[in-house]
């Protein structure tokens, strides 16, 4: 039983770890990091405008991507948080308490590389 379990899972590990879902994955977190920088626009809202373009995808490609743009809009909510002082997503909003309390003390890369370190901890 044991051995069927962990085929099942090598067979589903090679199938993720292709160039094209590599490529997905980046193309997808980069695409979240700028659509959560602009606020008001969040994950979901990331997802639903390019939806279309993953009906090209295969199923392990599109979720791919989509689950980076989700991931990536999490993460780009918070450089507005902490810069600006304005939450990109209901997310951000206690980013904006201590980070931009940092900025304001001129130590804004070290609230970013936090948020930066954790999120990729986190996701």
């Amino acid at each position: 039983m044991l051995d069927i379990n962990f085929d099942l899972l090598l067979n589903g590990l090679i199938g993720v770890f292709t160039i094209n879902n590599i490529l997905a994955a980046l193309l997808g977190s980069f695409a979240g990091s700028l659509i959560g920088v602009l606020p008001g626009l969040g994950p979901v809202a990331g997802i639903a405008i390019v939806l279309p373009i993953t009906y090209g995808l295969s199923p392990t490609t599109g979720l791919i991507m989509m689950a980076a743009i989700y991931y990536g809009a999490m993460y780009g909510g918070s450089t507005t948080a902490i810069l600006l002082n304005l939450p990109g997503e209901e997310a951000s909003v206690v980013t904006c308490i201590d980070g931009f309390e940092l900025t304001k003390k001129g130590r804004a890369g070290a609230a970013l590389t936090i948020v930066a370190v954790g999120s990729f901890v986190g996701g």
